[in-house]
């Protein structure tokens, strides 16, 4: 694992974990220096009840500005709605209450309500790294899938208008506070459990394996993928166990948290995938799709790092980890094809290609190039 590229090692978020967490939304809205905060959810987190009360039980006044707008794959079109009702509400900050839609896109409002310029010049590929500053609005995340972690992390996924799928990233991106309140995820139905799970597998698993040298961040994702691993199929199983979706908020949470290592090229492909807009793709389900042609590419450079997988999800040493985490998604109920998600053969050349622009490319295990990745999209076709 040494050798590699140093990382800064940095983990300055404050988390509060437990179930009812979410009764200390006030204090912790004090602490994050929030006085009028402008809460971004989506339409089902609103349906469900959720909004309501978590307001209720964290003590929001009444008549709190709501922006429910989110859509399943954060937009640069919504962060302008969002942004629009932030400024005419005079907000501070927000309350991102959701899965890593709503924190992604509250993320992208906090960059543009303190920084003039486009949206997509922020983004990391356009040199967005360095414009990003500590005047960005501060963010509280309350989590209400667990995936991908974006509570605790320091980016954000968001599709432009010009179809492309593009990532900001910044510590000064990182929420002020996360309140992780395993309570609200008790209503996730199996198929959200598990897309979401393997999103948080795929975090783990890809930063274990990047070359960057962060031995704090290893060691998070290794003890997130033994969480996971476990917690996971019970989740799935038993939405009510509160046991399991507590490990597995853990395990969303220290995917993230592991970040600081870099993502691979299972996210330089679902990057781009999730951005056609007409397919609808969900983040999780082409990660846990993506993720076994990835690791039998990678596989070659990834020797003493395999074993250390294999130890934890419980494989005999020499066993196709790639073929285990297939086997593991399918057994959870998540259709294991591109074919069977409804994506066209016809745009993988083109997936390809942009693959290697994507910011996560360059952490990957082992080097790729376009025709490398084609292959990959093949195998999971």
């Amino acid at each position: 694992m040494g050798g590699g590229r140093l990382a800064i090692i940095s983990y300055l978020t404050t988390v509060r974990l437990d179930a009812g967490a979410r009764r200390h939304l006030g204090e912790d809205l004090k602490a994050a220096g929030i006085l009028r905060p402008l809460v971004i959810t989506d339409r089902g987190i609103v349906a469900a009840g959720i909004l309501d009360e978590v307001c209720r039980s964290g003590g929001l006044e009444a008549g709190v500005p709501v922006y429910g707008g989110t859509p399943a794959n954060p937009t640069e079109e919504a962060a302008g709605e969002a942004l629009a009702l932030y400024r005419s509400e005079r907000c501070d900050g927000m309350i991102a209450l959701g899965g890593g839609s709503a924190m992604d896109l509250a993320k992208a409002v906090a960059v543009l309500a303190a920084h003039e310029g486009e949206l997509q010049s922020f983004a990391v590929v356009n040199g967005g790294f360095a414009k990003i500053t500590a005047a960005t609005a501060p963010v509280l995340a309350i989590p209400t899938t667990a995936g991908t972690g974006s509570e605790v992390g320091r980016g954000a996924i968001i599709s432009f208008r010009d179809g492309r799928k593009l990532g900001l990233l910044s510590p000064y991106l990182i929420p002020k506070r996360a309140i992780c309140d395993p309570e609200l995820t008790l209503g996730l139905p199996p198929g959200l459990t598990a897309a979401t799970g393997m999103d948080a597998i795929s975090h783990c698993i890809e930063c274990f394996t990047s070359p960057v040298d962060n031995p704090v961040a290893a060691a998070i994702a290794i003890d997130g993928l033994e969480r996971a691993i476990k917690a996971l199929p019970r989740a799935v199983v038993d939405g009510s166990d509160l046991a399991a979706r507590r490990e597995m908020m853990i395990a969303a949470m220290e995917g993230a948290l592991a970040f600081q290592k870099g993502l691979g090229a299972v996210h330089a492909l679902s990057h781009p995938l999730g951005g056609y807009r007409d397919l609808k793709l969900h983040h999780g389900t082409l990660n846990a799709v993506l993720l076994p042609p990835v690791l039998r590419f990678n596989e070659p450079v990834c020797g003493q790092t395999y074993s250390r997988l294999r130890q934890a999800v419980g494989l005999a040493e020499g066993g196709d980890l790639a073929g285990f985490m297939a086997e593991f998604a399918r057994n959870l109920g998540i259709p294991m094809s591109l074919g069977a998600l409804g994506v066209p053969e016809s745009i993988l050349p083109e997936v390809a290609k942009a693959a290697l622009l994507d910011h996560t490319h360059a952490t990957n295990a082992r080097a790729a190039t376009e025709a490398d990745y084609l292959a990959m999209l093949h195998e999971a076709f």
